[in-house]
C-alpha cells in the first residue's frame, strides 16, 4: 500500500469514529509498525482500537434482532443503534453472537485492502506489554504486538499534531528488535521473535481482525 493511501485510510478510520455511530464506543486509535515508522511503500497498515463495554443494555432489540436476523448478541454486546443503522455491517462470530471486532471492522474499513485491524479492550501500551508475556509463556512469538505506535485518537478527539508528524515521517523508532529488548528480552530472544513477528505479517494477506481481552 502507497504511504499516501494508508494516511487516507487513517484518516478515514478518525473521521468515522468522531462523526458515526459505533458498534461500540470507541476509546483509543493507534497506528503501529511500518507506517509509524515512515516507510513508502507499506506491507500492511496496522490499525489498533481500544473499545470500551457498552454501559446499557437493550434486551427488547437483543430479543428482535435474535428473531429477525438470528443474531444474538445486539444491544448487549453491540451497539443497536448502529446495528439499525447499519444492518449489512453486522458481523457475527461461529456462535452466532454479534461480535464487536468483526462489526468494527466492517465499519471502518473498505474492500480486502492489506489492513490489520487489532481491537482489545486495554490501551495499546498495555497490551504490548500482555501480549508479550503471554508470547513467551506460550513460546508463540509471532503473537507480539509490535510496540512501535503512535496514539492518534484519545479522550474523544484526534491528535492533530501526531497525525502531522506521521503525514511528515517525523517520528523515530528503534529497530523491532531493539524495541523488543527495551521491554525486558535478552537480545537473542529479542531477535528471533522480530524474525517471527515479520514472517507473520508476511503471511498474511488483505483485511485481517483480531479480537482480544485483558
Amino acid at each position: 500500500m502507497e504511504r499516501d493511501r494508508a494516511l487516507a485510510r487513517i484518516e478515514a478510520v478518525l473521521d468515522a469514529v468522531e462523526n458515526d455511530p459505533m458498534p461500540v464506543p470507541v476509546r483509543e486509535v493507534w497506528v503501529y509498525g511500518d507506517v509509524a515508522l515512515g516507510l513508502d511503500p507499506i506491507e500492511r497498515l496496522d490499525v489498533y482500537v481500544t473499545k470500551d463495554l457498552l454501559l446499557r443494555g437493550d434486551a427488547d432489540a437483543a430479543a428482535r434482532f435474535e428473531t429477525e436476523h438470528g443474531v444474538k448478541g445486539i444491544g448487549r454486546s453491540v451497539s443497536a443503534a448502529w446495528a439499525e443503522a447499519y444492518p449489512d455491517r453486522i458481523r457475527t462470530n461461529a456462535s452466532g453472537h454479534a461480535a464487536p471486532e468483526k462489526c468494527l471492522a466492517a465499519h471502518l474499513l473498505d474492500g480486502d485492502e492489506p489492513i490489520h485491524l487489532e481491537v482489545c479492550n486495554a490501551s495499546f501500551e498495555d497490551n504490548v506489554r500482555q501480549r508479550l508475556k503471554s508470547a513467551i509463556d506460550r513460546d508463540a512469538y509471532e503473537q507480539i504486538l509490535d510496540p512501535r505506535g503512535v496514539c492518534l485518537y484519545a479522550e474523544e478527539q484526534r491528535s492533530e499534531s501526531a497525525l502531522q508528524k506521521l503525514r511528515d515521517g517525523e517520528l523515530v523508532f528503534p529497530t523491532l528488535p531493539e524495541s523488543l529488548s527495551m521491554l525486558g528480552l535478552d537480545d537473542d530472544t529479542a531477535a528471533e521473535a522480530a524474525d517471527a513477528i515479520r514472517a507473520y505479517r508476511a503471511s498474511q494477506s488483505g483485511r485481517t481482525v483480531r479480537g482480544d481481552v485483558v
